[in-house]
């Protein structure tokens, strides 16, 4: 019936005109109509149950009407199938399903592709069950040898490969063999077809099954690979694209189907990546650097490299039409738009001894084959080392020799080469570095901007050896001669070399720490200055470089002197940005760092940059809820800046930051964040609870026992490896309160324990700093109440002592081990089946630098060797090795 019902749907000629009417509205560019107003008329009619049927007839039979019209309906189909596919009436569905098909061969493309796009669309709602008829109709065009069918079948067909290609390779109930099974022979046939579209779609069509590999290609791999020789110097750019994409993810995926292949594989890359289609030429340069990453032989790939070096460098030179050559016309005047400044990333504060991963976000710059060439240059220096430099300089020398304007591209490439294996060939070049960095310092200067800023780069990747040579004469004028052609190159007048001076210069920064003190004062004034001329995006930089240079210097910078210089400028900036704007995070990051170096000499800065922290976190709560009485859209970022820069004042200030605290709400606006959902908030929180527990714990105190509670359930989580870093925080924060507050803590103890013996005895696979952030919180619970904790002992005591035999001698460490020893005079014997791992623990030590805990351990010690009579402890002491016994020796046993 529902068939016979559906033929029997009529458009109304009036509601025909009116929809093709508006669509012919939205889509003509000249249309004065407003187009929100259209947009809202078709969001009225969308209510109607059959406005998707009209849709569906304007796309299939509106023969008068023009493509893009037509067009126009299908795309809007599409959207609201998107969202109401599956609330429509079974007839309504059935109506739309049966104009589809019809189209699947119409004589225009468009038509075609936009028909394809739905029926996808329709399949994604409602599986390959709900539509039986659809793969006889895909056969059917298929096998029809008539192009407009053939391609348009396919067209739909690569779309539900590319957008869910799991359902082709799924039992359909009714069907003898999985889709999958009947369509790939037909894709590897049209791999033939003398039509170029077929070829490509087909190709893409298969290329999609790589990851999900199906058995029913798995079973026919070899002819998957024959298929893809064939296609390999197809005349079709798009189809030999296709080709390399697929052997760069078969070698991800499958590196054992190409293995056999391989030699063949890699002269057919070495070829393409010449290619004149610059497209193909980069799909085939990714591969070298995942036949690496494939931790495939590398003796095969060997023999290649003198053909492939030299192929990659040529293509490292600037293509005419990259986009970097037109930015790097850019005057320094012009100011930044809101859609050039690059996304930033903040990373919440973290206590421990490993931070996050922090890797240069590249994400936001085009990628192209100059860049994929030096990322391969880069991964095979790491792999081959040394071995390709006999190749490699050679070229690079050649290329730095050529004279002449029309060259600099070449030797600019050159540069380039050398930064790129500045890492893995750094044995290798060692020996010349000292020419290396004269040859590059004259090239900071050069004429051409862009070879002005692969030198700052280049000069980056080696400044860690410059600054280790700095100890000689000769070491350190280069040094210096390094460090003053970065600074004038920060005040370069192109936007591109300053924005690479001062990265580079940050990466020096942090290399030279302390060494930078005797050139403070001339790097703070080229800093300042290119504070005072940089637009808003490099000004980002400026900043990071600031922040570094306080973290490099510490203290040295607390001088009369270096302050005159550097705060003025900024305390300027910090009353010109408002609350609102998003500039301000760089300057609240900068702030921390020079707070925290500073120490109590911030203390003249410190009142009104608290008071705007505690004025930011406030009206950012309010708005998560209000936002129109905040009169701020909330954004979280603005909070977890604030509570950094006040851990970096309260790290600065120490107890100086107590009558701040007094006289604020910071201990309920604290509170509040340590509770909130986003976990960059409360790792931040948590930080800034552990900082003030340091410090000013009375502050705290009147809240105590619910910042404990709150603490302690970031450990109890069944979700704890995604927020490690909020529990690694809150653990540590438990620690450093209870050290302070003593018994107080008893409410938690247990609760805390039974979290954290599980993480100890788990270490494997967890974070470092989770894992001694957990032993030294655990340390400091037996010390301040050995007596509810000894009693548990032997549960933990021997994961207890790995992990301590990990951590580096600190003030936390000897926490733990005045733990140690309160819980063993509570409970002697409860240690004695871990006794080894005990006195590894305790031979961890390099020195215990308090005389008091010394002596407890010499007790410890010498009440066990007591206690274990008849060899016992002999025994136990030839359980170690020969180093921990030397150890052992310092405590007279």
């Amino acid at each position: 019936m529902a068939a016979a019902g559906s033929a029997s749907w009529q458009p109304q000629e009036e509601g025909l005109k009116e929809i093709c009417g508006l669509l012919e509205q939205q889509i003509s560019p000249s249309s004065s109509a407003d187009k929100s107003q259209i947009w809202q008329q078709l969001q009225h009619y969308s209510q109607f149950p059959d406005f998707n049927n009209y849709l569906a007839f304007i796309l299939a039979r509106a023969e008068g009407k023009s493509v893009e019209i037509r067009q126009a309906a299908g795309l809007l189909l599409k959207n609201n199938l998107r969202t109401a596919y599956k609330m429509m009436s079974p007839a309504h569905q059935q109506y739309i399903k049966s104009e589809l098909l019809p189209c699947l061969g119409a004589a225009d493309k468009h038509i075609r592709s936009t028909v394809g796009t739905i029926i996808s669309v329709v399949v994604q709602q409602g599986g390959i069950l709900g539509w039986p008829e659809l793969l006889q109709a895909f056969i059917n065009c298929l096998d029809s040898n008539d192009l407009n069918h053939m391609e348009g079948a396919m067209d739909a067909l690569s779309k539900i490969c590319e957008d869910i290609p799991q359902v082709l390779d799924s039992d359909v109930p009714g069907l003898a063999e999985r889709p999958i099974n009947i369509f790939l022979p037909r894709l590897f046939q049209f791999f033939q077809s003398p039509h170029a579209s077929l070829r490509k779609l087909s190709l893409g069509s298969v290329n999609q099954y790589i990851m999900l590999m199906p058995s029913a290609l798995y079973a026919s791999v070899d002819k998957y690979l024959h298929g893809l020789f064939g296609l390999a110097n197809d005349p079709a750019a798009e189809v030999r694209k296709l080709v390399c994409a697929a052997f760069v993810q078969l070698i991800e995926v499958r590196p054992s189907v190409l293995e056999p292949h391989m030699k063949n594989v890699i002269e057919y890359m070495l070829q393409v990546n010449k290619d004149t289609d610059d497209e193909v030429a980069l799909e085939a340069c990714e591969f070298w650097s995942a036949y690496c990453d494939a931790q495939l032989p590398p003796e095969i790939l060997r023999e290649y490299l003198p053909r492939l070096i030299p192929i990659l460098l040529s293509n490292m030179a600037y293509a005419d039409d990259d986009e970097s050559l037109a930015e790097a016309e850019e005057d320094e005047s012009l100011p930044d738009r809101d859609q050039d400044l690059k996304p930033r990333f903040h990373t919440s504060r973290f206590h421990g001894s490993e931070d996050a991963e922090d890797d240069d976000d590249d994400s936001f710059n085009v990628w192209n084959l100059r860049k994929c060439s030096a990322a391969a240059l880069d991964v095979l220096s790491n792999v081959f080392g040394d071995e390709i430099l006999p190749t490699l300089m050679p070229i690079i020398q050649a290329k730095l020799a050529a004279t002449g304007d029309e060259a600099w591209k070449d030797r600019e490439a050159a540069v380039l080469a050398l930064g790129a294996v500045g890492e893995g060939c750094i044995n290798g070049l060692y020996p010349h570095l000292s020419e290396i960095v004269a040859f590059l310092i004259p090239l900071l200067d050069d004429k051409f901007p862009l070879i002005r800023s692969i030198s700052c780069w280049t000069l980056s990747r080696f400044s860690k050896y410059i600054v280790q040579d700095s100890g000689h004469q000769k070491g350190y004028e280069q040094f210096d001669a390094a460090l003053m052609g970065l600074l004038r190159r920060i005040l370069d007048t192109n936007k591109r070399v300053q924005e690479a001076a001062c990265s580079a210069f940050a990466t020096l920064e942090e290399e030279a720490a302390e060494e930078l003190a005797p050139r403070l004062e001339v790097i703070l004034h080229h800093l300042m200055c290119a504070f005072a001329k940089y637009q808003r995006q490099n000004l980002r930089i400026v900043y990071d470089a600031i922040g570094t240079l306080a973290d490099a210097v510490g203290g040295e910078l607390n001088q009369p002197v270096y302050l005159e210089i550097l705060m003025p400028p900024l305390i300027a900036k910090w009353h010109q940005v408002p609350n609102s704007d998003k500039d301000l995070f760089p300057l609240l990051e900068c702030f921390t760092s020079i707070a925290q170096a500073l120490g109590t000499g911030f203390t003249q800065f410190a009142q009104p940059v608290f008071q705007r922290c505690i004025n930011i976190i406030q009206t950012q709560q309010l708005a998560k809820v209000d936002p129109v009485s905040a009169g701020v859209q909330y954004d979280k970022e603005f909070i977890v800046c604030s509570l950094d820069l006040l851990s970096g004042l309260t790290e600065g200030l120490g107890s100086g930051i107590e009558s701040l605290v007094s006289q604020s709400n910071l201990r309920d606006l604290l509170l509040q964040c340590c509770m909130d959902d986003a976990s960059d908030v409360r790792q931040s929180a948590f930080a800034l609870l552990g900082d003030l527990a340091r410090v000013c714990p009375v502050h705290l105190h009147p809240r105590l026992s619910e910042f404990l509670d709150i603490a302690a359930k970031q450990l109890n989580t069944p979700k704890l490896k995604e927020t490690i870093s909020v529990a690694n925080n809150a653990c540590w924060a438990i620690g450093e309160l209870a050290i302070k507050v003593r018994k107080e803590i008893s409410p938690i103890v247990m609760t805390v324990i039974s979290c954290l013996v599980p993480i100890l005895q788990h270490a494997e696979g967890l974070n470092k700093s989770l894992v001694e952030n957990s032993a030294i919180t655990l340390g400091r619970f037996a010390w301040v109440c050995p007596d509810l904790v000894s009693p548990h002992m032997e549960h933990f005591m021997q994961s207890w002592c790995i992990a301590l035999s990990m951590i580096r001698d600190d003030i936390e460490k000897e926490d733990a081990f005045r733990g140690l020893c309160a819980m063993v005079r509570a409970n002697p014997s409860g240690a004695l089946s871990s006794l080894v791992f005990m006195c590894k623990a305790i031979a961890s030590w390099h020195e215990i630098r308090s005389e008091e805990l010394h002596n407890e351990v010499c007790q410890v010690l010498h009440g066990y060797k007591q206690m274990l009579r008849n060899g016992a402890w002999d025994q136990c002491m030839s359980a170690l090795e020969p180093p921990v016994k030397d150890k052992l020796s310092k405590y007279q046993v």
